[in-house]
């Protein structure tokens, strides 16, 4: 069954009822690294809402983080190294909460040889597309079901959106346009870290990437090797805080990311607009309502009648939104979760599965492979699978 048509099945899913007193409930291990990214954005606690699961155990190789946790999540005891908790507790899902993703590679490769049903690891979901390779190659031999905390992938207004663009509401799709926040993070590093969110919701509407041009600089100058430093978050090779990037997609609609430090607005930034010759949907990424649509051409300053920005929901355009709580459910994971735990015992692949994440992966580092050729036009699937910084 393909994403689309499960999407439309998400409503079902966000309201489907307690397990049972017959059915045995899964079990979950977290694994959780205080002061080096911590239980990301609440992969620990998520699955207190599940009623489904129950959390087995949990690892911190933080001694006091790890105290924090256990008291957290209601159990008597951790474990300091989460190798050790794996292959004592044998959960069926595996939360792996660190943000820091020089972690994510092994803790990937080791929840997998310890039999897990199904992961939920934090995004980005790992350093390079060679990393990515090896651990879908491990994961499809295991049959385990790898899902990826990109939560707007998740939302159940997404399926309605397409049809919404089908049905040709903002006319001919002409182009799209996404910014990280740009905050002081702005440029490389907001492109890893947030433009990550922004790549995975687009591929879902324009299809896989097939090209990408980009140019990255430091202070207004190209980046060389001398720019190079250790990122933050464990990414490894990092350089620039201005990024310029033009993606050629599977539909034809160019995607242009662009990143530039300390630029951005926290009303109006990180997010992704979809401009048509008839209005402009917009993705506020991680907010609710998830998206808006002003119609009308974008390019007709004499326009009539105002422009007004309407939400779409569930219920359709400008009407409020039936799913009680769905902020709630998205924000805190909730519907992600549920929808591994589906994609386990239905035996297919999660809405955010390791595919789409290694694709986002190798969206950033097309990024980064571009600009080291000169800014040349570099093809998909990417020839250098390793982070290209560190062959400048």
């Amino acid at each position: 069954m393909k994403r689309r048509h499960l999407l439309a099945s998400l409503p079902a899913l966000l309201a489907a009822p307690a397990v049972s007193a017959a059915e045995k409930k899964l079990r979950v291990a977290v694994i959780g690294h205080t002061g080096r990214g911590n239980y990301g954005h609440g992969l620990d606690t998520m699955w207190q809402r599940i009623p489904s699961v129950e959390i087995a155990a949990v690892a911190d190789a933080d001694e006091k983080g790890l105290a924090g946790a256990v008291k957290k999540l209601g159990l008597k005891t951790g474990f300091a190294d989460y190798k050790a908790m794996l292959s004592e507790t044998r959960p069926d899902i595996v939360a792996i909460g660190p943000r820091h993703i020089d972690q994510h590679r092994d803790m990937l490769l080791a929840a997998i040889q310890a039999g897990a049903k199904g992961i939920y690891i934090e995004k980005p979901f790992c350093r390079s597309p060679q990393e990515a390779d090896e651990i879908i190659a491990a994961a499809d031999k295991a049959g385990t079901k790898i899902a990826v905390a990109h939560r707007n992938r998740y939302h159940p207004a997404v399926p309605h959106i397409t049809q919404h663009m089908k049905d040709g509401v903002i006319g001919r799709v002409l182009e799209m346009r996404g910014r990280g926040k740009e905050d002081t993070r702005g440029g490389s590093l907001d492109l890893w870290v947030l433009g990550s969110h922004i790549f995975n919701i687009a591929t879902f509407f324009a299809g896989p990437p097939v090209a990408c041009t980009a140019t990255v600089l430091q202070d207004g100058k190209p980046i060389t090797k001398t720019d190079d430093k250790e990122g933050d978050e464990g990414i490894g090779a990092l350089a620039g805080n201005e990024v310029h990037a033009r993606f050629e997609m599977t539909n034809q609609t160019p995607l242009f990311f662009d990143s530039i430090q300390n630029a951005g607005d926290k009303e109006a930034g990180f997010g992704l607009q979809i401009i048509g010759t008839k209005g402009i949907i917009d993705f506020r990424i991680d907010k609710e309502p998830f998206a808006q649509v002003c119609l009308g051409s974008p390019f007709n300053p004499f326009a009539k009648e105002p422009r007004v920005w309407q939400p779409i929901t569930t219920g359709g355009i400008g009407k409020p939104e039936p799913i009680a709580d769905l902020g709630k459910q998205l924000a805190s994971h909730e519907t992600a979760g549920r929808d591994l735990i589906a994609a386990i015992a239905e035996n297919r692949a999660p809405l955010c599965d390791a595919a789409s994440a290694r694709e986002t992966i190798e969206m950033v580092c097309s990024i980064f492979e571009s600009h080291r050729l000169g800014s040349q036009r570099v093809p998909f699937p990417l020839q250098t699978r390793v982070n290209p910084l560190t062959l400048l």
